[in-house]
């Protein structure tokens, strides 16, 4: 009897009450993995809704939910459709060596081997075959989606116009349709790499793919495998194209472009090896038929010498025994294509230029036939007072003023004035700590108040800015602000009806005021689905939980002007400079686009971030700081934003109707630009050529402004940008650009103008030459004045030696000139000044070009180094040529400098009519007072004088600076003495020794 039948025994094959417990607790741990996997894709996917949701809410609320909606069509086509390139491949290529596995009993060790494997990874099988092809679906989905803008550019790019001179291919090419077919080519070859080696290694685990020596391959192997390597064959020698295309922006250490090497040796190696590829490909084609690997081994291995051989070695040797004994001759037509497209591809290749030989004699009167000039001599640096107009212009602790202030323009009593001006924005940072919770945060302090301008070649007879009321000049105008530069917190406005208010409004001195947000702006969360939304993107339970949060409630977020014109246009290079200005009764955020591209022929590239940061200064530097993340070969100010400061809507005009990227844009979304004709007149006068695109300009006409290719291969010629002589030493940045009304020698009136200066490469500060750009708008609604973006530049010859911006501050620090009316030097005013609990700090050392030499002027503000403490502007200094000089008041100085008559005078410089008071509650500055006379004038002066010289003092007690102490008591007496001379009726006052 056998043992199967044998009764069992007594609980033989009966499981256990332990096994089925065992049994029954991993059902229910299955069950409970299922329950949290499925409660995890749950929460998983209402969070990615509420993202979803809430991001098309902000762009509706916006009007450009049909742009939003186009952007992600184009996401959502590219993640499908490349998703699908790599999943589905990779899937066929593990089912087919399934599917056609070999079905033969292991007979070698090899064999019983990959059985073994076999029974190993059979049981994942299914899960790799289903599992891997969606991950890298996902993974390659989501690279395909992030192509969303080349995509774009390529669908509704056109050609320019333009053929560069070795492919004869149009430019539009090279913007449009060699990006995207790079990347269409890089991807399609990461796909069949994948797939190869997928299908290699499943065919060779199922028996298909059998090692030399032990038998023949199937042939739905071959079949398999000969296609993938041919179609990886045909995708390599189309990149081969594209790489011989991609030559014209390859950069050398002489040009960027085809050079003779590029011509006469890379670009036939390239063609050469396409051919290979194909040829290859055939090979691989040719294997399914013969059976045999030999073929497309050879033809890999035929690729691979080719490449290495004639695309390397044979340039190499070209480069080394043919170009490099003859550089200069046969690079000579390449380094003239270099030269030619990147000043078309930065717009400089009109800039106008003259020969200016400098004279460095002052005479008696040199000014007078560019007086005229001498009223735009901006004294107040924006980048020095903001503390000033923290201090006086604040008015509660928490509003705050930028770093750098605005410059700008507007008409003052009929005269249009530089201006600098700035937002009064709030700072949760500045709130005192007993009034900081999610309420105050986001419910009462939600906004600043009003825009603050003084004049900026203009102070008070103290040194402080002087103040004058936009209102006054632009008529009443809503001030509150909403969205600015300092707002990055998101904020909750609006109220029920009859509720009192809770916002904090205008910044008076006493009592706070409170207002209710009654805009349009933000996005309305007055329903309970909605505030559950933003609850889960912001991650705050208090948006749905607060009474502060109710049905007329609307919520402020991405409230910074760049953050905002940045989401709705990403392909937007932006300014990083944003200035806020008056228009039609609105605050509004100026914010300047380009669109910028890589791709360029022939156009060398610079850092973006470098240019603007003031490290890239010519094309020398950029390569020496090997910059790479932000590097572009074409620029244009495309875009002129607006950023509404109270309902924070955007506009986006175009600005520049000849690029063709900002075209392609217009195509790709219609609803989105509005064209220029739609400026008002009242935002053209406020318009200006943007600081960034002209960094950039001047960056590249550093090396650029030569025209002829000899000559800039000498490179006797070339320039740089000064680093900035009022900062520290070891800081190194470039000096940066001046907004000036000045005039050209080719100009016969002055024009408000972007300018800068040049010094020679090397070791010698001395003027190398000088930029300016009109860079005010101005005109009719829709048309920008004429002369608008002008660039002009005048070159010194290298014969004629003037001092450049260092050598000035250099010569400023050491001066033993003597001031007017006092017999102390420069040198010791300075020393004297820095000493104690007082300090320095030089404004921008300006330069222009009058008399024909060339003007530098330098306000110079003192401050004490107490808390709370602000600059003021104590004088001015000038110089020109090896002569220098320095007053209280810039038409002082140049009479001093040009011997007593500089014939600028009665121009600028003087100090203000009066300095009105602080804004009041109402936004309002000043009242109809009457204009001060001669002696009425100087009284309010001597008196603020009074004033300033006892704080001085007292400051100094404090410290226990007694030769400061002094010093301010001299101050205090010589002030006492004009008061007492230009009191009613005049007269004098004993004052003692």
């Amino acid at each position: 009897m056998s043992s199967s039948d044998l009764p069992p025994e007594d609980g033989a094959g009966v499981p256990s009450e332990e096994d089925s417990a065992a049994a029954e607790a991993r059902r229910a741990g299955s069950r409970a993995l299922r329950w949290f996997i499925g409660l995890g894709l749950v929460v998983l996917a209402v969070i990615v809704a509420a993202a979803i949701w809430t991001e098309l809410l902000w762009f509706e609320a916006l009007g450009f939910s049909a742009s939003w909606w186009r952007r992600l069509a184009a996401e959502a086509l590219l993640f499908v459709v490349g998703g699908l390139l790599i999943a589905v491949p990779l899937a066929v290529s593990l089912v087919i060596p399934y599917r056609q596995r070999a079905m033969s009993w292991p007979g070698t060790p090899g064999e019983r081997a990959l059985a073994q494997y076999r029974e190993v990874l059979d049981p994942f099988r299914r899960l790799v075959t289903i599992g891997l092809p969606l991950v890298m679906g996902l993974m390659g989905g989501l690279a395909a989606a992030g192509q969303w803008q080349q995509y774009k550019l390529w669908r509704h790019g056109s050609e320019v116009g333009v053929d560069d001179p070795h492919f004869s291919m149009d430019v539009g090419y090279y913007l449009f349709d060699m990006p995207w077919y790079s990347f269409v080519v890089g991807y399609l070859t990461v796909v069949a790499t994948v797939c190869l080696i997928a299908a290699a290694f499943a065919h060779y685990v199922y028996g298909g793919l059998r090692p030399p020596g032990r038998g023949g391959s199937s042939l739905a192997t071959f079949v398999h495998l000969g296609v993938l390597g041919a179609v990886l064959a045909l995708l390599r020698g189309v990149s081969y194209l594209l790489d011989a295309h991609a030559l014209t922006t390859h950069e050398s250490a002489v040009l960027t472009g085809v050079g003779y090497t590029d011509a006469n040796a890379v670009v036939p190696a390239k063609y050469i090896l396409a051919v290979a590829a194909v040829m290859c490909a055939g090979f691989f084609l040719a294997a399914i038929r013969l059976r045999r690997w030999r073929l497309p081994v050879i033809g890999v291995a035929t690729l691979v010498g080719l490449s290495v051989l004639v695309g390397n070695i044979y340039p190499a040797l070209v480069e080394t025994y043919k170009v490099a004994p003859s550089r200069s001759s046969l690079e000579q037509p390449y380094l003239q294509d270099n030269i030619d497209f990147t000043r078309a591809a930065y717009d400089v290749d009109d800039v106008q230029v003259e020969e200016y030989d400098a004279v460095s004699s002052a005479s008696a009167g040199q000014l007078r036939e560019d007086a005229g000039t001498i009223p735009g001599i901006r004294l107040l640096d924006p980048n020095v007072v903001s503390p000033t107009f923290q201090q006086l212009q604040a008015q509660q602790p928490y509003y705050t003023f930028p770093d750098d202030l605005d410059v700008d323009r507007y008409t003052v009593d009929g005269e249009s004035v530089d201006t600098v001006v700035a937002a009064r924005e709030v700072d949760l940072t500045k709130v005192p700590a007993d009034r900081r919770d999610w309420v105050n945060d986001h419910t009462v302090y939600t906004h600043g108040y009003g825009l603050v301008a003084a004049r900026g070649a203009q102070v008070s007879g103290s040194g402080s800015p002087a103040w004058f009321d936009i209102a006054e000049a632009k008529g009443e105008y809503e001030p509150r602000i909403y969205f600015g530069e300092q707002m990055k917190h998101f904020s909750i406005v609006g109220g029920e009806p009859g509720a009192p208010p809770r916002e904090v409004d205008r910044p008076t001195g006493g009592t706070e005021s409170r207002s209710t947000y009654t805009g349009e702006g933000g996005v309305d969360i007055g329903s309970p689905l909605r505030q559950v939304a933003y609850a889960i993107t912001h991650r705050d339970l208090k948006l749905v939980l607060s009474d502060a949060v109710g049905s007329n409630s609307r919520l402020l977020e991405h409230r910074t002007p760049l953050e905002r014109v940045q989401r709705v246009a990403p392909w937007l290079t932006l300014d990083k400079d944003p200035y806020p200005t008056v228009v039609d009764g609105r605050i509004q955020w100026v914010v300047d686009g380009y669109t910028t591209s890589q791709t360029y022929p022939y156009s060398s590239r610079f850092s973006v971030s470098g240019v603007q940061e003031g490290t890239v200064t010519s094309i020398e530097t950029q390569r020496q700081l090997a910059l790479t993340g932000d590097r572009v070969n074409y620029m244009r100010n495309s875009i002129k934003a607006t950023v509404d400061a109270y309902d924070g809507s955007v506009r986006l005009y175009r600005w520049d109707d000849e690029d063709p990227i900002v075209q392609a844009w217009s195509e790709a979304f219609p609803d989105l630009i509005r064209p220029t004709s739609e400026i008002s007149a009242e935002l053209m006068s406020h318009l200006r050529y943007p600081e960034d695109l002209f960094r950039m300009q001047r960056a590249v006409l550093a090396d650029y402004h030569v025209t002829n290719a000899s000559d800039f291969r000498a490179g006797q010629d070339r320039w740089r940008v000064p680093n900035d002589p009022t900062v520290l030493r070891d800081q190194k940045v470039a000096q940066p650009p001046y907004y000036l009304t000045m005039a050209m020698p080719d100009q016969d009136q002055p024009a408000w103008s972007l300018t800068s200066t040049y010094i020679p490469k090397g070791d010698r500060d001395v003027m190398a030459g000088y930029l300016a750009v009109e860079s005010e708008a101005g005109g009719e609604k829709g048309n920008p004045a004429d002369g608008y973006g002008t660039l002009r530049m005048l070159a010194v010859p290298r014969s004629t030696t003037v001092p450049g911006p260092p050598q000035v501050q250099n010569e400023i620090a050491s001066s033993s000139v003597k001031g007017v009316d006092t017999d102390q030097t420069l040198s010791d005013f300075l020393n004297n000044s820095s000493r104690g609990n007082s300090q320095v700090d030089f404004g921008n050392l300006m330069t222009l070009p009058v008399g024909e030499g060339f003007l530098h002027v330098e306000p110079v503000y003192l401050s004490s180094t107490s808390e709370n403490a602000y600059p003021s502007m104590r004088m001015v200094i000038v110089s020109f040529g090896d002569r220098y000089a320095w007053a209280r008041s810039l038409e002082d100085a140049l009479d001093e400098l040009f011997g007593g008559d500089s014939g600028a005078s009665g121009e600028g410089g003087e100090p203000a009519p009066q300095e009105p008071p602080a804004e009041e509650p109402d936004g309002e500055q000043g009242g109809d007072e009457a204009p001060a006379s001669g002696s009425e004038q100087a009284l309010r002066e001597a008196i603020a004088d009074m004033g300033e010289a006892y704080k001085r003092g007292q400051d100094a007690l404090k410290a226990g600076d007694l030769e400061a102490y002094g010093k301010a008591q001299k101050d205090l007496r010589a002030a006492l003495e004009r008061a007492a001379a230009n009191q009613p009726g005049g007269g004098s006052v004993d004052l003692g020794e």
